[in-house]
């Protein structure tokens, strides 16, 4: 019964290269003008992996990394392996048009490259994290090297805590094979067999995800001390099977195709449709199975027999499985086991008391996000709710935490009187189910709920507040790169943008209509009515592609008229072939193109006669790029554009996605003056991307330059500070029935009965 959960085994740490450079230098084909999406994906969560094994990562910050990573690889098989598969199935033969070859050929390299993968995780968690968890005083015990008293108080815990809330699953001729949840730890217990040179019978035991995975154990010792939860039950099947005479016990892990696929034509309410869904993905079909490393091969045979799966689709682990539960240790403190902390700041434009909205309607406020606190975007949904001048509310919904102020603030807009409709995306993948809850929650409060198009997810993020001023209705607009997520707010890099200029008032106003009314996306702008375009705005799926290669083509003509064509751009992902296409014409042209792209880049830079003025960066690091910035020097003109889209098929043909100028003068000061050449000196958190699909550190300048702590360092410099983060976002507004920025520091002489704005 007893078997390693640590082994060793030989590191693998060999780059990742989607293309050799043999291959490269004849560049004839289509197909080989770009790097395969999927592989490029992989690159990426090396990428992060890596993070877990440098020595400047804090200890903790290690095991984060190495969760993410984790996480990470669950979710491409659950949403790109499974896709492809269901392709297969269905007998199509490319799904991408960024993947040469066949989709088996796809899946075929998807594997061999995340099972090297795999094996460095475990390369790293074994020689890297463990050694230093253990001189952080943090270790992980074996049951059987424990003292008797140890492990007769883990007994004790085990019958109090943990055997209630066992299952036994016995398979014999009256129990037939059980279905395996997705993503849940079991046992696979065998016993002695009963007929010669065959498998004798087996069961499955969950480990139930409700407990604890990481179980303490006193010593004598300073320090922290856990074994896992799998094997204290291990030790203990005996009772549970009432002594039946057992051989062994292996973890096994299932991981199921969890995304959605809706038939248009099928759909008749899209919310039910939904939740229909939702229940059938729990029995979806297997896409991957990871189990120990030492399970008997006639057991694998059994399993891969009865999940419908393949050899290729089936990963051996050489350790624990489930290993996201590690995050748990995150919880704990210790010198230098984090980063330093840091409280976002606010504009200091926020100093005082003064009304939000008059800060607004002086000059456009610009928020970089985690480093400006989201706070203020909390705050004026709440000064929003209270104020007796605001007449309704309407905003875009993604994803956003679970106990939300931004949902309160909506809530309590809605029960002041005020009109509050919220365009709600049903479809965020993983995120369904939260979204339906709250949604109703918000419809219960007299929020007027949209769910959105059925063959469109509204992924633009976008608030309107319409305010009576001076006799007259004046728009507040509020715009970002990233969700109304008070919780990934604190760790994502996004950009927002708050505005009450009337053009983008006029506009935002127009999609809101558009969003809740009858579905025309897919109809041109010209034929909208009114049929004049908007003003500001740059909308997807009706003409962000064509405007965003007008933009390129641009510089291309300047760069051929004698002038100095340049682009700069930020995103999650570049794969849209007709942009990358556009990239390299422009390229070819002259233009130099600089481009920070911190997960899937499918365009190849440096290539000879291709894009040899490409240059790609991916920053991985403290905080999740996320933020996504557009420049185009326009004859000097310097034309800054941010928003909700990355340069993928999905983001410019079935997304409703915003993207927008800049106007401010000192916004645009700061992006081009202050953000993009940070981003470009970095030093300890950018990757750059070779011709061949390989990633490596950029060099090491003289000057060491973290972007994020530059970042950090700014807003300590020119922000001021507020309440701490988890306290000011909870904070409660009311006072004497009107809000109160208590969380900004009074100025001198001003009460808090003399913070409400004098009406117009």
């Amino acid at each position: 019964m007893k078997r390693p959960i640590f082994t060793a085994f030989k590191t693998h740490t060999a780059p990742i290269i989607i293309m050799n450079s043999e291959k490269l230098r004849n560049l004839n084909s289509t197909d080989d003008r770009t790097l395969n999406r999927e592989l490029s994906w992989l690159a990426f969560n090396q990428r992060v992996l890596d993070e877990s094994r440098r020595e400047r990562t804090p200890l903790l910050e290690r095991v984060k990394f190495l969760t993410i990573f984790y996480n990470n690889l669950d979710e491409f098989f659950m949403v790109r392996v499974a896709g492809k598969k269901r392709a297969l199935k269905e007998g199509i033969r490319q799904v991408d048009d960024q993947d040469s070859g066949s989709i088996q050929d796809n899946l075929a390299a998807i594997h061999t490259k995340a099972r090297e993968l795999v094996t460095e995780f475990y390369s790293t968690f074994q020689r890297s994290l463990l050694p230093h968890l253990a001189q952080g005083n943090i270790h992980l015990h074996r049951i059987h090297t424990l003292s008797d008293s140890q492990r007769s108080a883990l007994y004790q815990y085990y019958k109090t805590s943990v055997l209630p809330v066992l299952t036994p699953l016995a398979v014999d001729p009256a129990h037939p094979f059980p279905f395996l949840g997705n993503r849940k730890l079991y046992l696979l217990v065998t016993f002695d067999a009963r007929i010669p040179g065959m498998p004798g019978p087996i069961a499955f035991v969950e480990v139930p995800g409700v407990l604890n995975r990481l179980i303490p154990v006193n010593m004598d010792v300073p320090g922290y001390n856990y074994v896992l939860l799998e094997d204290l039950i291990s030790e203990h099947l005996g009772e549970l099977f009432f002594g039946l005479p057992m051989k062994a016990a292996f973890p096994i892990r299932v991981t199921r195709n969890l995304d959605i696929n809706l038939l248009e034509s099928e759909v008749v309410d899209l919310l039910s449709t939904i939740q229909t869904e939702l229940k059938i993905r729990e029995q979806a079909e297997a896409v991957r199975l990871e189990y120990a490393q030492d399970l008997p091969r006639e057991l694998l045979d059994l399993i891969e027999k009865k999940l419908g799966l393949e050899d290729g689709d089936t990963y051996e682990c050489p350790g624990p499985l489930a290993m996201a539960d590690l995050n748990a240790l995150y919880e704990l403190n210790g010198e230098g086991w984090k980063y330093p902390a840091f409280n976002p700041r606010l504009p200091q434009r926020m100093k005082g008391n003064r009304s939000i909205f008059s800060l607004i309607r002086e000059a456009d406020l610009m928020l970089h996000h985690p480093y400006d606190s989201f706070y203020a975007i909390i705050e004026l949904l709440h000064e929003a709710a209270w104020d007796s001048d605001v007449l309704a509310i309407k905003q875009t919904l993604y994803r956003t935490s679970g106990d939300s102020p931004i949902i309160d603030a909506l809530i309590l807009a809605a029960e002041q009187g005020k009109q509050v409709t919220a365009v709600v995306e049903l479809k965020a993948r993983f995120d369904e189910s939260n979204n339906i809850v709250w949604a109703r929650r918000m419809e219960r409060a007299g929020v007027h709920v949209v769910y959105g198009f059925i063959g469109l997810k509204t992924h633009s993020k976008m608030t309107l507040i319409v305010r009576r001023e001076n006799r007259k209705l004046a728009r507040y607009v509020h715009l970002s790169t990233g969700n109304y997520n008070s919780t990934t707010a604190r760790h994502y890099v996004d950009i927002g943008y708050l505005t009450a200029r009337p053009e983008f008032g006029d506009d935002v106003t127009l999609l809101f209509n558009i969003l809740t009314g009858f579905n025309i996306m897919g109809r041109s702008a010209s034929e909208l009515n009114p049929p004049s375009p908007m003003k500001t705005l740059i909308v997807a799926p009706l003409y962000m592609r064509d405007h965003l290669l007008g933009l390129i083509q641009r510089e291309i003509d300047e760069q051929k008229a004698g002038g100095k064509g340049l682009i700069i751009a930020k995103m999650n992902a570049l794969v849209d072939r007709r942009l990358i296409e556009k990239l390299y014409e422009a390229s070819v042209a002259g233009v130099e193109i600089r481009l920070h792209v911190r997960s899937i880049c499918c365009l190849r830079p440096g290539v000879p006669g291709l894009s040899e003025t490409i240059e790609v960066h991916s920053v991985v690091g403290r905080f999740l790029e996320h933020s996504r910035i557009f420049y185009f020097r326009n004859r000097g003109k310097d034309d800054i554009y941010l928003g909700s889209a990355d340069w993928m098929p999905r983001n410019m043909d079935r997304r409703i996605e915003v993207v927008f100028p800049v106007e401010d003068a000192e916004a645009r000061r700061q992006i081009i003056h202050e953000i993009l050449p940070t981003y470009w000196a970095d030093t300890e958190n950018s990757w750059k991307l070779d011709a061949d699909g390989t990633y490596h550190r950029v060099d090491t300048q003289p000057q060491i330059v973290d972007c994020h702590q530059n970042f950090i360092e700014i807003a300590r410099k020119q922000g001021i500070k507020s309440l701490p983060y988890d306290k000011a976002i909870r904070h409660d507004l009311r006072m004497n029935g009107r809000p109160v920025a208590s969380t900004r520091p009074l100025s001198p002489g001003l009460k808090p009965k003399d913070t409400k704005e004098k009406k117009n």
